[in-house]
């Protein structure tokens, strides 16, 4: 009896180890952060009914990677691609502004860092991890199909030998090879409207982001618009809407989002992106009450995107946050 558990704990420990790195595929594959998580414990539930036929051909490793990657080809049988409003509709003006939501399952959803970077020595390791995982990035391994997606990212992100791939998919490497360069070509035509963010940020980026805040708690508009490119973007999911340009996007933060003045951001690390919980006065429970995730994308010294994620139910639990504040809480740290 002993025997069993020592090897049952044993077999747990060597499958929990892969959970972050294959949480982060499976999120690269499906696009959303619950669907992920689904389909990692979908892996690890199969691994363990199968461990006895597993005869070690290869390693744990890669066989769990086998068994996420059918997983999640499942699940993309569906069809259904993730998008960000701009994916899917031109900006709106700010005259024309309407609210108007589309279901869950449309939305590429935002995902905590540490739920898919697992931590690495090797720091240009690192930074292709978390470029992996930006926002842009993401949007555009969505328009791959399936097979082609895990191709790119098994070879690219993760560095696979083309034979080890071929392997995993029952493929041939010639196969592996061609929907490596279609990938490519796919993902070369997709508009990167994200710029550099460093690894870890740089002093010119704090600052950007310190003033960032003061200008955002204080609800001033002018600095905000000197800290935003011109051509700057703002998304609002479950929203369709987004908006392009500084004028517009302060004009609806003064106009529909003028509830927001006086907010409250606390820092989060956001696909690879600083980000902040951006908590909002709540003028019948006092203090304040979570609103959005905010991702912001960074390109030479101008916040060039500013995507708010509103799902707070769902966001900030994941994230590991309250959902109220204490009217002095942020002031404690």
């Amino acid at each position: 009896m002993s025997d069993g558990t020592a090897t049952t704990t044993d077999l747990d420990v060597r499958l929990e180890k892969h959970r972050v790195e294959l949480t982060g595929y499976c999120y690269r594959m499906l696009g959303s952060s619950f669907e992920a998580e689904d389909a990692v414990q979908d892996t690890m539930v199969r691994a363990w009914r199968s461990y006895d036929k597993f005869e070690g051909r290869s390693s744990i490793r890669s066989w769990l990677y086998r068994i996420a990657t059918n997983v999640c080809l499942d699940m993309l049988n569906a069809g259904n691609k993730r998008a960000r409003p701009m994916d899917l509709t031109g900006p709106s003006p700010l005259a024309q502004a309407a609210l108007t939501p589309r279901p869950d399952n449309t939305w590429l959803e935002p995902m905590p860092d540490a739920r898919v970077l697992p931590t690495v020595s090797d720091p240009a390791e690192a930074a292709v991890a978390k470029e992996s995982v930006r926002l842009a990035f993401m949007a555009a391994l969505q328009q791959l199909p399936p097979k082609q997606r895990a191709v790119l990212i098994l070879r690219e992100v993760l560095a696979w030998k083309a034979s080890e791939v071929a392997e995993l998919l029952g493929t041939s490497v010639a196969s592996v090879n061609s929907a490596l360069q279609r990938a490519r070509a796919t993902l070369a035509e997709s508009e990167g409207t994200e710029g550099a963010v460093s690894d870890p940020l740089d002093e010119e980026q704090q600052k950007l982001l310190e003033r960032y805040v003061a200008a955002f708690e204080g609800y001033d508009m002018a600095a905000l618009t000197a800290l935003l490119h011109e051509d700057a973007v703002m998304t609002m999911p479950p929203f369709d809407l987004w908006l392009r340009g500084t004028a517009d996007i302060t004009g609806f933060m003064t106009t529909l989002g003028a509830s927001c003045a006086g907010s409250r951001l606390r820092p989060v690390s956001v696909n690879g992106l600083p980000g902040f919980a951006h908590y909002k006065p709540d003028p019948e429970e006092g203090g304040f009450s979570a609103w959005a995730i905010q991702a912001l994308e960074i390109s030479g010294g101008r916040i060039t995107g500013f995507h708010c994620f509103l799902d707070t139910k769902r966001w900030f639990p994941l994230f590991g946050l309250p959902l109220q504040l204490e009217a002095e809480a942020h002031q404690i740290e």
